[in-house]
């Protein structure tokens, strides 16, 4: 059969709008007016480039309505979870659409259908009519329309090249024998963003082996009863979400809408409407690339900058490189290029740096990782290594369990494109020889020592008697600064600054899971590229950072804070806690038996046994059989709601729901923390040795995991029972705690310069009795303690950005009540109103907040039209720099009393920090100069109007202690 001449493009216009949109989130473009036009100008370049590329003959663009579809008839709460859409996409709408007008390319919409409704029927008739059908999007449910002529163009995204798949490509991916199938598994797994349910729990995976198995959904269900445990009895209470959501995934390709093929033929732009757009626009070279320059002809396509051809690079003071070989000094290169591009193309950003257009791998990049194994060059690179001022280095490993883990390789570099790696042997002392080579370059003070995720490598080394010296930086610490909301993981950084895709971990040794490998296994060669890449690519974006952290007034914070806390924070971890571990056997027995009088007590308010872990039984035993609320929340899966929020409201009310928090509460001390807590004592250190993570918390505090010791409960006995279970070292040990009184109050007072405020801390007066006093006007000693605990309230809320229905609900009044404190409380802290309505105001000037030492909080929806998105923003704004001017000071605090510990050569340690508490193992010796520096340390952190005030406490155990 002859080969279709005829080429069609059908565009997803939804989908690449909001792919463009997302893809220029982290530096938007923006017109002279203020007009955010990143959307158009992604869409803009994206149609531009299958029309120069592909050169379709006909093409037309589809787009959604807001009218409800069928699919919102036959499934009230479809797309119902939907976040709002972004008002730059709202506004980005009739411009695309403006956009295609002037490139004379056809709108396809109908209400009551979809843009892939859209797609799918003229694809299908187009390719009945001979011709080639390219349907254009990023949507994984096209796979279902794909067939001979029909095939899915994935656009270019991020530097990755676009993908057409046809049949195979669709079969291969999706592991199934035919092509209808994928409706199948899009049925098994649902879709939370359209809030399509599927089957609770079903995944990709197990939904291909289920339809692998079974062929059909429809199968599936007659044969549900052969499918044991919890997944058999998953599909058989939710066959009928399935079926409903196999009919929601399926595309309708009979919409009564024309295919007519001369409507859809290319052809020549508007100028005079391109013009005018794209002048509104500011897009300047778009213009002249699509119109052409002043005499009408067609503007030349030019470069931004290609790399050299490949050179070896001069050392930054060594003349020969580690093989004894001159080096071959080459000019200056584009910032953040190494090596060569093989001819890609260079553009610069919207911040001055040079980056490729097309996506780099190692396989494309000019690079050169060597490998060190003898003891000769490793004694060379050595000697080259303590010639730099900076060098970059990553530890290979057999586990990312830092006390357990043994060390695989090392590996270094100090020049963009050139790295070195030296292979570890697993024998203790074969391998401590290897390490031994370079402990002058790592305790070498003068040299900088840069990584990604530095601590972990700190660690490493320490299991080797090395201690890493001198100034550090963290690439992911770096970037944490820069965009404090953001993931920070090495490939995500290298696709944004480098537009480079590096080697996958699971390339050498697999998936994770039990049938992951090790890194022992992979062949020297392999694991040279891999660990190379890994040195030169953090050294590189190391290169970014540092210039881009000053720009944000962020560098004195990184240098002089995170990065010596990381320091303190690898030397915590590293010490560990001691653990009573009787104490928790005795602990979960006692809880053992709590459980069951708390689960006796729910079945005599029920009238009967069920399962009370079960939400479905739950749901059906509280508001179908006992009938607590009229008309219950359902969750998207249909079942009642039966969360913390819901039981919380109930409880004044209804004993069972009381009932059921406490027992939830001591299920959760008993298998996140009392059994668990046991499992997690290193076999060689016999204690437990949690994880301090500075990178999460946007806000700047510090979390933990393994275990989590931010989230252990302390509100009720129980819970402060744990703490017991945190023990000194030996009987020469007692625990120490300090804890900050009242710091974020503290803080508000100082920022808002309140004098009632400012003196009642200062004098030592209890704040929310004086609060309570001023609110309620009542003199101080006829504070009622109903009132000291309202004013307590409103002081700590004040600080989220409580309102008045907030308040209501916590202090269990009325709201109007509720709203008379919060107003009384303005009065007479007028200076604190004033301060949250600068910070609010400033914000939504330059859309981020800062806290005492500049760590910044971006606010993007701060000026938001949509009203919950924009009060979210400002609550941040108020709290932001409040809290995360309290997590500055604690670090600094940390950093300060680590070094005059190691100062004083003291035998105690700081062991713990928990949100705004230290912890330590005292040597009894040691307690009176401890107290006494800790406290003044704590205080004096960072110098404030009103006084810093600590609470610290001796005990045999951080339960005595604290």
């Amino acid at each position: 059969m002859e080969k279709p001449v005829h080429k069609l493009f059908l565009l997803d216009a939804m989908a690449l709008i909001y792919r463009a949109h997302f893809a220029f989130i982290k530096a938007p473009r923006i017109t002279s007016k203020g007009l955010n036009t990143s959307a158009v100008f992604g869409f803009t370049n994206t149609l531009l480039e299958v029309l120069q590329k592909e050169k379709p003959t006909h093409i037309g663009v589809a787009f959604d309505t807001a009218a409800p579809t069928f699919r919102h008839v036959q499934f009230e709460a479809y797309k119902a979870q939907r976040e709002a859409q972004p008002e730059d996409i709202t506004v980005a709408i009739p411009l695309v659409k403006r956009l295609l007008k002037g490139m004379c390319i056809p709108i396809l919409e109908m209400d009551g259908y979809e843009a892939d409704d859209i797609i799918g029927t003229i694809a299908k008739e187009a390719s009945r009519e001979g011709f080639e059908v390219f349907m254009m999007t990023p949507d994984k449910d096209y796979g279902q329309l794909v067939e001979q002529h029909i095939h899915i163009y994935k656009p270019a995204f991020l530097g990755k090249g676009a993908e057409v798949l046809g049949v195979q490509e669709i079969l291969d991916r999706w592991q199934i024998r035919r092509i209808d199938q994928v409706i199948d598994i899009l049925g098994l797994m649902g879709d939370a963003v359209d809030n399509i349910p599927g089957i609770p729990g079903v995944g990709e995976k197990t939904a291909q082996k289920l339809i692998q198995e079974y062929d059909t959904i429809e199968n599936l269900i007659t044969h549900a009863d052969e499918i044991k445990g919890k997944l058999g009895e998953k599909i058989r209470e939710n066959f009928d979400k399935a079926v409903l959501s196999k009919q929601l995934a399926t595309i309708d390709c009979k919409v009564p809408v024309p295919f007519d093929a001369e409507d859809l033929t290319v052809c020549a732009p508007n100028a005079e409407l391109i013009a005018e757009l794209f002048d509104e626009l500011e897009f300047r070279t778009l213009k002249t690339r699509i119109l052409g320059g002043p005499a009408g002809a067609p503007a030349p396509a030019q470069r931004a900058g290609t790399a050299s051809a490949p050179q070896a690079r001069k050392s930054a003071k060594g003349q020969l490189d580690i093989f004894g070989n001159p080096t071959e000094e080459i000019g200056q290169q584009p910032a953040v290029i190494s090596g060569d591009l093989a001819d890609g193309e260079l553009t610069e950003d919207t911040e001055g740096i040079r980056i490729p257009t097309s996506k780099r791998t190692i396989d494309n990049t000019f690079h050169r990782y060597h490998t060190v194994d003898t003891p000769e060059l490793m004694t060379s690179l050595a000697h080259y290594l303590s010639l730099q001022d900076a060098f970059c280095f990553d530890t290979e490993t057999t586990s990312l369990d830092t006390i357990d883990a043994e060390l695989v390789g090392l590996s270094f570099s100090y020049l963009a494109g050139e790295a070195f790696y030296i292979p570890v042997p697993p024998d203790r002392e074969q391998a401590q020889n290897v390490v031994e080579h370079f402990r002058a370059v790592f305790e070498n003070e003068a040299i900088e020592k840069i990584g990604q995720n530095i601590k972990y490598d700190i660690l490493i080394l320490k299991n080797y008697g090395i201690e890493v010296r001198g100034k550090l930086s963290d690439t992911m610490l770096a970037h944490y600064l820069l965009e404090p909301d953001k993931r920070h993981g090495m490939d995500i950084l290298a696709a944004a600054y480098l537009n480079y895709e590096p080697v996958s971990i699971t390339t050498l040794i697999g998936k994770k899971g039990g049938k992951q490998g090790n890194m022992r296994d992979v062949a020297i060669p392999e694991i040279t590229q891999y660990a190379g890449e890994d040195a030169d690519i953090t050294f590189q974006l190391h290169s970014i950072f540092s210039r881009e952290l000053p720009k944000v007034n962020a560098a004195k914070l990184f240098n002089e804070v995170e990065m010596p806390l990381t320091k303190v924070l690898a030397s915590m971890e590293n010490t560990g806690v001691r653990l009573d571990i009787n104490a928790l056997k005795e602990m979960s027995a006692v809880l053992e038996s709590d459980l069951r009088q708390a689960e006796s007590e729910i079945y005599e308010a029920a009238g009967q046994s069920f399962n009370i872990s079960s939400p479905k039984q739950l749901g059906e035993i509280l508001f179908e059989k006992m009938k607590l609320i009229e008309k219950p929340k359902k969750t998207k899966t249909g079942q009642y709601a039966t969360g913390e929020e819901i039981l919380s409201e109930l409880e004044a009310n209804h004993l069972i729901a009381r009932k059921i928090l406490d027992y939830r509460e001591l299920q959760k001390l008993k298998s996140t923390y009392v059994d668990a807590l046991p499992t997690m004592v290193s076999s060689r250190t016999g204690r437990i040795h949690t994880s301090y993570n500075q990178a999460v918390a946007a806000t700047g505090r510090l979390s933990s995991t393994n275990p989590n010791l931010q989230n252990i409960p302390i509100r009720t006995p129980r819970g402060r029972e744990i703490r017991k279970a945190f023990v000194p070292d030996s009987d020469e040990f007692q625990i120490l705690s300090a804890d900050y009184s009242q710091i974020e109050l503290r803080i508000m007072a100082a920022f808002s310069g309140d004098e009632s405020m400012t003196e009642a801390f200062n004098q030592g007066r209890d704040i929310h009795a004086t609060t309570a006093s001023k609110v309620f006007q009542v003199p101080l000693e006829e504070v009622t303690p109903d009132m000291r605990r309202k004013s307590k309230m409103v002081n700590f809320g004040i600080i989220y950005g409580i309102s008045a229905f907030g308040l209501a609900q916590r202090l269990g009044i009325p709201r109007g009540e509720a709203s008379e404190i919060i107003r009384a409380y303005f009065e007479e802290f007028p200076a604190v109103k004033s301060y949250m309505d600068k910070v609010v105001n400033d914000a939504r000037e330059r859309e981020y907040v800062e806290t005492i030492l500049g760590r910044r909080r971006y606010l993007p929806d701060i000026n938001s039209r949509n009203q919950t998105n924009r009060g979210y923003a400002e609550r941040n704004a108020i709290n932001a720099p409040i809290q995360g001017s309290a997590a500055d000071m604690i670090k600094v605090a940390m950093i300060n009393i680590h070094d005059f510990m190691e100062k004083e050569k003291l035998k105690s340690r700081m062991i713990l920090q928990v949100h705004d508490e230290l912890v330590f193992d005292a040597h009894r010796d040691e307690i009176p100069l401890l107290k006494e520096k800790v406290d003044e340390l704590m205080r004096n952190a960072i110098p404030m109007a009103v006084k810093m005030e600590t609470g610290i406490g001796i005990g045999a155990n951080w339960l005595e202690a604290h």
